[in-house]
């Protein structure tokens, strides 16, 4: 598998505080990689660095071999979460100064801002001023401006943010196509664990500057112990650590927590195991809300390795 970014060692300290604490990471040419942490993580720092708007405090990073100060930055695309657009320019504007930016030959880049926006479905909005856009299409011209140039590493933060669930699976199939059609390089930053489920090769869950954990988001799941989860709202979330200090002397049940006025267990059999569940409650003169069956998330794995929910 050939590697195009290479982190070796990547310290980033502000203050002596390490924000990135010696992250090693290879990411693999033409794969979409999801990288998933908490607020504070250290994600926007990793990727600044890859970048090249921050320097390393210490540790090495390498774009396809060589050392990023060597490395044609215009082989990178970043789409960041924020909309940097120039509204009172049409969208065709929009994009013709950010090609000419990059130097691209007239013919080139005039052939290259139809097929970009008409593969974004923004075609007939070519020349319509980015302020008499709606949020989603203006999300979806601001990666086509990241794209523009036709880099070969493309970098996209949170790109799904407020989007409607149409725009959404709109924007999915797009970075989709990125990938198989034109062999690009995507590196993923999103708190949507559906997005970084469907979407993602593999998927980092970085938190306070460290790697985690590194697979498949299928490998990821599995990683967390056998079983289903149940979830239980109960009539009184007051009961719950009553009911939860009951429920522990079923047997096969491998965790028990509470979350958001819901209890949360893991446990072999769940769906036999459903009737003792609902005589503990009883037993206890408690009111069932709520129960139901699933398998494991990705988001059980990211509270399984840092305890918390990805937006805190």
């Amino acid at each position: 598998m050939n590697d195009v970014i290479i982190l070796e060692n990547l310290v980033k300290e502000f203050n002596d505080i390490p924000v990135v604490d010696g992250l090693n990471l290879k990411i693999h040419k033409g794969e979409i990689f999801g990288f998933l942490g908490p607020n504070g993580a250290g994600k926007s720092t990793t990727i600044n660095m890859i970048m090249g708007l921050l320097e390393p405090t210490k540790g090495k990073i390498l774009i396809e071999g060589n050392d990023k100060s060597h490395f044609n930055q215009g082989k990178i695309g970043i789409c960041p979460q924020d909309i940097v657009l120039w509204d009172y320019l049409t969208c065709k504007e929009n994009l013709h100064l950010m090609g000419k930016m990059y130097e691209i030959p007239e013919d080139i880049l005039n052939k290259q801002i139809i097929d970009i926006l008409d593969k974004l479905q923004l075609i007939d909005k070519i020349d319509s001023k980015v302020s008499e856009l709606s949020g989603g299409m203006k999300r979806r011209l601001n990666i086509a401006m990241a794209i523009i140039h036709d880099p070969d590493i493309i970098v996209l933060d949170e790109p799904s943010e407020g989007l409607d669930p149409q725009s959404r699976i709109l924007l999915w199939e797009y970075i989709l196509y990125l990938k198989e059609n034109k062999g690009k390089t995507i590196i993923l930053t999103t708190h949507l664990m559906d997005e970084a489920d469907k979407l993602s090769d593999r998927i980092g869950i970085i938190d306070m500057g460290k790697l985690l954990k590194l697979d498949t988001a299928s490998n990821l799941k599995k990683s967390i112990g056998d079983g289903d989860i149940v979830e239980i709202e109960l009539g009184d979330h007051t009961e719950n650590e009553k009911i939860i200090k009951s429920l522990k002397n079923i047997s096969e049940i491998k965790n028990i927590t509470s979350m958001k006025n819901r209890i949360q267990l893991r446990l072999l059999n769940a769906v036999t195991k459903l009737p003792d569940i609902i005589h503990v409650i009883d037993e206890n003169n408690s009111s069932l809300k709520d129960i139901s069956i699933r398998q494991n998330t990705l988001e059980d794995v990211f509270i399984e390795l840092t305890g918390k929910k990805l937006r805190n």
